[in-house]
């Protein structure tokens, strides 16, 4: 229960935290943006907004990520932050949809380009500082909670870095120059890596929500921690799915068709101990034993040692 209590606070504190910085942010791009006609800053201002908004979502989830098990959601409520994560990735696509629309409106525009004013560079250079700062340290409490929703934002966060600096270098290009159509162009190609890091989000996030695990090395370590078991032999239909950071195991083994029950009991729980020394975060452990040698019908689920 600490451990749950620990990992909302460190949710809660890091989404408030990204919250002012971002809203900082994006009130000085978008102001700055529309004050010196600058559409690359105005856009990576637009973009700043959406992570104010992604982390008033990742605050939500840690509230609902703290809620106990109940009889409608046995498993508690942690695959919350893997629809969080979905839902952010749609956000950060729709966001690059609309200025990609409108930089490509301005490139086609019949109306005469200006050049931003210098205000621009200024505040994109600051920019670039604390979104620095913001990612670092979204990604640092991420790693220390392994949590996909904050690793994913630290991932977004980076990416505004790039951006940031494509906007910074647009501008510099455009004032030395004297071409203002730079500064569309560098807000269509900006636009175009915020899609595509959406995206890549959207795919990462499919995994847990399909009952997958993203480290398929997690099925080395159960095989290793069942060999530890001299009772226990042949791990067979092992299947692993991820419950927020925390892996669910379910597996079969053989062992001795002679063995009481107390005694087969102890053989499936010493291969659940064995299981949680060797990987990390693990939920909870499900062990069927089978007699030694008894003949298996094809599996549909699970892996055994032939699929390595």
């Amino acid at each position: 229960m600490e451990e749950c209590e620990s990992r909302e606070k460190i949710l809660i504190r890091t989404s408030w935290i990204s919250i002012i910085g971002n809203a900082i942010l994006s009130v000085s791009k978008v102001s700055v943006g529309v004050f010196a006609g600058s559409l690359a800053v105005l856009g990576d201002g637009i973009d700043s907004t959406t992570d104010v908004i992604i982390s008033i979502v990742m605050l939500f989830t840690a509230r609902i990520m703290s809620r106990p098990p109940n009889s409608k959601f046995v498993y508690g409520y942690d695959k919350a932050e893997s629809v969080a994560t979905k839902v952010l990735s749609l956000v950060i696509f729709y966001a690059g949809v609309q200025m990609l629309i409108s930089t490509i409106g301005s490139l086609f525009s019949p109306h005469e380009k200006v050049l931003p004013g210098i205000i621009a560079i200024y505040v994109t250079v600051i920019s670039i500082v604390g979104k620095i700062g913001l990612a670092f340290y979204q990604y640092k409490q991420g790693q220390k909670i392994n949590s996909s929703m904050l690793k994913a934002n630290a991932v977004n966060m980076r990416n505004d870095v790039v951006i940031s600096g494509g906007v910074l270098l647009g501008l510099i290009f455009t004032f030395v120059l004297d071409l203002p159509i730079l500064d569309s162009v560098a807000g269509l190609i900006i636009s175009l890596f915020i899609i595509r890091s959406s995206i890549a989000i959207f795919i990462d996030s499919n995994v847990e929500l399909m009952d997958g695990v993203k480290d398929v090395s997690v099925y080395q370590k159960i095989f290793e921690a069942v060999d530890k078991v001299p009772e226990a032999c042949n791990p067979h239909r092992v299947r692993s799915r991820q419950i927020g950071n925390m892996y669910m195991i379910a597996l079969d083994i053989e062992a001795d068709g002679n063995l009481t029950l107390n005694e087969a009991h102890e053989v499936a729980e010493a291969v659940e101990n064995s299981i949680k020394k060797t990987v990390e975060n693990v939920y909870d452990i499900v062990v069927h034993i089978e007699p030694k040698g008894k003949h298996h019908t094809e599996e549909k689920f699970g892996i055994d040692r032939s699929h390595f």
